[in-house]
């Protein structure tokens, strides 16, 4: 496990966007595993600002996306097809086709999941794997308890993460009770796994995950088994732990 300390959010997102443009440098056909939410925005920002200043070139990567609710359409504005569109994929050169995010419109769960895992397997597996990290230690949409085996699945959505998300719907009841993510097991065979965390708000749980004991109560604390695991983190969110 390597840990890169940076000054604030910033410097944190300058950080670990170097990581991921030296991935595509090195191997411009990468295979990408992306995040949403609020945290990996500012990586975006800067990667989409050294593309407009033909520094990196996306023309042959291929992304895939942590996760989906499941029942909305991409459309949707809250969507994470939606979001990644928004936020990064319509201001690089990426071509459509390279883009895989879960079928979050198929109600067939089984299909839905294996046809993941194929589009995985069929890319060569995933180069770099990017992270966020929630309150309770959970990566994805794999939340406490989380079997450590589990491959792409669907899951119930914690009430605490629905109350979370409600902001973003008109109302909770709008909010979906269920979502396709990729599962622990395909998150650990990423060749890299990249963490950013930041705030003081995350400071407690990075010494739980990274510091305490490995448990399926704190799912990104199996990320200390990764072979090549790297975290950033701005000075708050590395606060309680010793460098």
């Amino acid at each position: 496990m390597k840990i890169i300390k940076a000054k604030d959010y910033k410097d944190m997102s300058r950080k670990a966007a170097n990581i991921i443009s030296a991935q595509v440098i090195m191997k411009p056909n990468a295979v990408l595993g992306l995040a949403t939410g609020s945290t990996p925005i500012g990586i975006y920002e800067q990667l989409i600002d050294w593309f407009n200043k033909g520094d990196i070139d996306f023309s042959e990567v291929t992304t895939i996306n942590l996760d989906e609710y499941r029942g909305l359409d991409k459309e949707h504005n809250q969507s994470y097809w939606y979001f990644m569109h928004t936020n990064f994929f319509d201001k690089i050169n990426i071509k459509e086709e390279n883009i895989n995010v879960p079928n979050g419109s198929n109600p067939d769960e089984k299909e839905a999941c294996e046809e993941y895992e194929n589009i995985i397997h069929n890319a060569g597996g995933i180069d770099l794997q990017l992270l966020g990290i929630g309150n309770d230690g959970h990566i994805g949409f794999n939340e406490p308890g989380a079997a450590f085996e589990l491959a792409t699945h669907c899951v119930d959505l914690t009430e605490s993460t629905i109350e979370a998300n409600k902001r973003f719907f008109l109302s909770k009841e709008d909010v979906p009770k269920q979502a396709y993510t990729m599962g622990i097991k395909s998150i650990m065979q990423a060749r890299k796994v990249l963490m950013v965390v930041n705030g003081k708000g995350k400071a407690n749980i990075v010494k739980q995950a990274f510091f305490g004991p490995v448990t399926p109560e704190v799912p990104a604390s199996i990320l200390q088994m990764h072979p090549d695991f790297t975290l950033v983190g701005d000075e708050e969110a590395l606060s309680e732990i010793d460098l």
